[in-house]
């Protein structure tokens, strides 16, 4: 089903608002906003993470809950990212961000307050879905209300923001955790959705140009199930066996979910999900490597922080610290790696980038339990050295792929590829460690987590291998700010900031 929506024809509504100097009051209070906004919705993603152990002693919660406390999050903001972009171009920028600020404000109290796993997991899936109208919003709002002369500019203020709250985030939480409650956690980005919707206020309202707009339910649908029915499939089965109905059950209709979102897609007139971009092999290949990479980056942070509490002792301030250093590796190494794209081509940093994560995680399978320094900092850099090389020209690829009057598309869903891949991935946890019925996370842990970063290390040797073969080599120029490190479970994709940089450039409005 779509719904299609004419215009206003309310003259105030399609009036054109005057575009903001990013140096005035306005254009202060729009770099605020959405670099508030876009700290929120890292916290809720990766924080949690750094939670999960005190969730479980507190409410008593099961492995199956756990899994549904990070995935919720993760489902309903990559099935339903594709419909928020829709949202905001059609009802206006500012109000689809301030909508999903207040959505995700009320959930996070709601987490906050949880006293029962159910309660808990239900913010988290309205959390998710407040970030797939932030997201989105957020940067379309600062590209299309900037002037033009101000737009590259404002994007560089916003990521270089972005990321230092994204880089002190996971420490805070866990700070917060060993001195308060994990529920302070929840409570973290209350003030940074308040501060928000305050800086809002004297920002202008960004709709896109005259036409006509398609919600395309029936794709949103599909996917929300889809999504829904493996996510659970994968995260029940570990515990209440394989061949239990609800596993049988969820596993069949996720998966028929998914496949019929092919030809429904195909028949639309504006579906959510543009498949003629997938003509390109290029186009494909990255994607897909995009699903494998993000997921595993996904995966092996939630194992890694797991290990570090419930096998290696460490306290969830300590834990949130680990992978610090690949954040401040992979922010240095980023306008490197940008620079030389266009020199060298997005081939050869794109293969050599997921190699070195892959050997990062190599290094953190058959790694001890030492010193951090001895056993899991070697890991760590080489992680923050690959998603430093690889994060821009995949990106540069990806948009090389398809004609410029479908950028806007090609990076919303290679957004969604990474929090599909993340979604998944993580999910996939408790099968990678070899959870059963009667034993948790913990146990294991123990016998499981070196087999399982081997899988993800794995798992990144395919995403190298697709990424030699299917590149082109040719000399493609590249962003020249990319966001915070994508190595928990937010990835912030840097293909939003390539749309509205690139944007910025011809002066359109995305």
């Amino acid at each position: 089903m779509v719904v299609d929506s004419t215009p206003d024809p309310t003259p105030s509504r399609r009036r054109p608002e005057p575009l903001t100097r990013l140096r005035s009051g306005p254009g202060a209070a729009l770099i605020t906003a959405t670099v508030l906004a876009s700290m929120a919705g890292f916290l809720d993603a990766n924080v949690v993470t750094v939670a999960v152990p005190a969730i479980g002693r507190d409410l008593h919660a099961g492995v199956v809950a756990l899994q549904w406390t990070l995935t919720g999050y993760l489902l309903t903001a990559a099935a339903l990212l594709l419909v928020g972009g829709s949202l905001a171009d059609r009802y206006g920028r500012r109000r689809v961000l301030a909508t999903g600020l207040v959505v995700m404000l009320v959930a996070s109290v709601v987490c906050a307050v949880a006293t029962t796993t159910g309660l808990l997991v239900a913010g988290r899936v309205v959390q998710g879905v407040g970030a797939a109208l932030v997201v989105p919003s957020s940067l379309a709002l600062l590209n299309g209300a900037l002037r033009v002369a101000d737009r590259a500019a404002g994007i560089g203020v916003w990521a270089g923001l972005a990321s230092l709250g994204g880089l002190v985030g996971p420490f805070v939480g866990g700070w917060l955790i060993d001195h308060w409650s994990w529920r302070a956690v929840f409570l973290l980005n209350v003030p940074l959705l308040l501060a928000g919707l305050l800086a809002l206020l004297p920002v202008p309202e960004s709709v896109a140009g005259h036409g006509r707009f398609s919600l395309d339910t029936a794709g949103a649908l599909l996917a929300v199930l889809g999504l829904a029915g493996v996510i659970d499939g994968l995260t029940t089965g570990t515990t209440a066996g394989w061949s239990s109905p609800r596993v049988v059950i969820g596993l069949v209709v996720g998966v028929a979910c998914l496949i019929a979102l092919v030809p429904v897609e195909r028949r639309l007139p504006a579906p959510m999900l543009k498949l003629s971009l997938f003509t390109s092999r290029q186009f494909s290949a990255i994607n897909v490597a995009t699903v494998v990479l993000y997921g595993a980056l996904a995966a092996a942070s939630y194992l890694l922080v797991l290990r570090c509490q419930l096998t290696l002792g460490y306290s969830a301030t300590a834990a949130g610290a680990v992978l610090i250093p690949s954040s401040v590796l992979f922010l240095a190494l980023s306008p490197v790696s940008g620079a030389l794209v266009p020199r060298v081509g997005p081939r050869v940093l794109m293969t050599a980038g997921i190699v070195c994560i892959g050997l990062g995680f190599g290094w953190l399978a058959v790694s001890g339990s030492g010193s951090y320094a001895a056993t899991i900092l070697p890991g760590v850099l080489l992680w923050g050295l690959g998603i430093g090389l690889t994060v821009t020209p995949l990106t540069a690829a990806v948009l090389a792929a398809v004609d410029d009057g479908d950028l806007g598309e090609a990076s919303a869903i290679s957004d969604v590829a990474a929090r599909v891949g993340a979604a998944v991935l993580v999910a996939f946890v408790p099968v990678l460690i070899g959870v059963r019925s009667g034993r948790g996370l913990a146990d294991a842990l123990t016998a499981g987590y070196r087999p399982a970063m081997t899988v993800l290390a794995a798992l990144c040797a395919v995403a190298a291998v697709v990424s030699a073969v299917f590149v082109r080599a040719g000399r493609e120029a590249g962003p020249r700010f990319a966001p915070p490190a994508p190595h928990g479970c937010a990835l912030p994709h840097a293909a939003t900031t390539t749309r509205v940089l690139t944007t910025a450039r011809t002066g359109e409005t995305a």
